[in-house]
């Protein structure tokens, strides 16, 4: 049982309901941090514009869904581990990069550096060394990259934490 209860299209009344229903045209499910984002109509809106922004920014969908992995992995976030496995699977990822992206890796050059970054931005809070920045750039990625990149983890980090505080079971089948 979660310590938030999870909301759905059913429960819900105006711009949240309009909301959710459109997640759950686009996706058709609706993930379990939006049904707790719900409670407060100001975090769902603004989580929905900002991954709809980053949505469409420049890293591709393996590169985001690498990222979204290699984030829930680090925070222990089942539910998310477990949709971005899935998401990633269907983007075309192999099981290996799936693997390797629980450890901020891959086997592509430039989704290696983009995870090399996010891993340093997370355990550095944005902190990140003079070297671990010129690395980045020297591997190809430009400003805009690092900071889209830097708000990847940040959007994953907002949805792992929204389950971790609700208490969101894991999903009944493993990732």
């Amino acid at each position: 049982m979660t310590r938030i209860p999870l909301l759905d299209v059913d429960t819900t009344e105006g711009p949240v309901k309009t909301a959710l229903e459109g997640v759950a045209r686009k996706r058709g499910y609706v993930p379990t941090p939006l049904q707790v984002m719900a409670h407060s109509p100001a975090t769902l809106q603004g989580y929905l514009g900002f991954a709809t922004a980053l949505a469409g920014g420049t890293l591709d969908v393996a590169t985001r869904e690498r990222i979204a992995i290699a984030v829930a992995h680090a925070n222990d976030c089942q539910p998310c581990l477990f949709a971005h496995t899935n998401i990633g699977r269907a983007a075309g990822l192999s099981q290996a990069e799936l693997d390797a992206a629980r450890d901020f890796s891959s086997a592509d050059p430039a989704a290696r550096a983009a995870l090399v970054l996010a891993r340093e931005v997370m355990a550095t809070r944005g902190h990140v060394s003079d070297r671990h920045l010129g690395d980045a750039r020297e591997a190809g990625l430009s400003d805009g990259a690092v900071v889209e990149i830097t708000a990847h983890v940040v959007i994953n980090l907002l949805t792992n934490l929204v389950n971790s505080i609700a208490k969101v079971p894991p999903p009944a089948t493993k990732s």
